[in-house]
């Protein structure tokens, strides 16, 4: 991919974000002050899973290890 399809396609995609979330209808300072926030929660839930999903998944694991029967690794 040339770097003019790739700044056009990042173009586009900022394009389908702004009529998705109709902010494009807003003022300057509402538009910075929601594409902050919406930043600001990607980055929770992004962070949260990176830390959280991890222990869950390997929870989960032990869980139906022990039910259906596979021996722990300590044993």
């Amino acid at each position: 991919m040339d770097v003019k399809r790739v700044k056009d396609y990042i173009h586009w995609l900022y394009y389908q974000y702004l009529l998705v979330t109709c902010s494009y209808v807003l003022e300057p300072w509402e538009q910075s002050m929601f594409h902050t926030i919406t930043v600001t929660v990607v980055a929770m839930v992004v962070y949260t899973a990176y830390v959280f999903v991890p222990i869950h998944v390997r929870l989960a694991l032990q869980f139906f290890s022990q039910i259906f029967g596979a021996q722990p690794d300590g044993a």
